[in-house]
């Protein structure tokens, strides 16, 4: 591992799809509300450039309020929706650890706190031969994994869990998210929490429900403040 060179979370999900940039973007705007210069960065994005509509890199900036440019959040891109290592290769480019860190420099010296957004779940490829894993491990920050709220959760969950441990990583929360309507009709929601708190020996600093229209800023840094446990994101944000 290398010397942590500034603060903040490493955000990974069981899946893709699971919501990390809603809850990435979140945290995000309601630490800055609370006067916390925090920025948010996304080192790889697979299937849809940084400035497109409905990517993650535009979602991330307008939901979290940061200044800074689509480009700079996500500075790397690739159009093809695959996993990173594959996408990259699909545009004639192989990506190296070195290459991906660097690209995230400008917001380390920028910020003395990020959020960092993984893409897919934990062991999604990302070079040639190392995982997104490999760059939490790198980056040294305490990992907040965001799951399913539903039914099969806890075995994602747990399985991301001892993964990243293996690795040294210091899990220290997991926020469960109703990221589609079956969920509002899932009786293991009710349980899931306590259940991974008890197998995993990892806190679940709250649980978003599902919403059913077009989410604003305001709307999320809300849903974030009555949901999560604001104290927890306080605590590891600026470890």
């Amino acid at each position: 591992m290398t010397d942590r060179p500034f603060s903040g979370l490493f955000i990974t999900g069981t899946d893709t799809g699971v919501g990390k940039t809603v809850v990435t973007a979140g945290i995000a705007s309601v630490l800055r509300e609370t006067g916390v210069d925090i920025g948010v960065w996304k080192p790889v994005q697979s299937g849809a450039r940084a400035h497109d509509e409905g990517s993650d890199a535009m979602h991330l900036r307008a939901w979290s309020g940061v200044p800074d440019a689509c480009e700079e959040i996500a500075p790397l891109c690739f159009e093809a929706p695959l996993t990173p290592s594959l996408a990259a290769e699909a545009e004639g480019k192989s990506l190296t650890m070195e290459e991906v860190i660097a690209c995230g420099r400008p917001l380390m010296e920028r910020y003395p706190a990020l959020l960092v957004e993984g893409a897919g779940g934990l062991i999604v490829p990302l070079t040639p031969t190392e995982t997104m894993a490999d760059l939490a491990a790198r980056l040294n920050l305490p990992m907040l994994i965001v799951a399913r709220a539903g039914l099969g959760t806890i075995n994602h969950t747990l399985l991301s869990v001892w993964y990243a441990r293996e690795l040294g990583i210091e899990v220290v929360g997991v926020i469960l998210n109703q990221n589609n309507s079956a969920g509002v009709t899932d009786e293991s929601v009710k349980t899931n929490a306590s259940m991974i708190e008890s197998y995993g020996g990892v806190p679940v600093w709250g649980v978003l429900p599902w919403i059913d229209q077009p989410l604003e800023r305001q709307q999320l840094t809300q849903l974030i403040q009555e949901c999560v446990d604001i104290g927890q994101l306080c605590q590891w944000s600026l470890k």
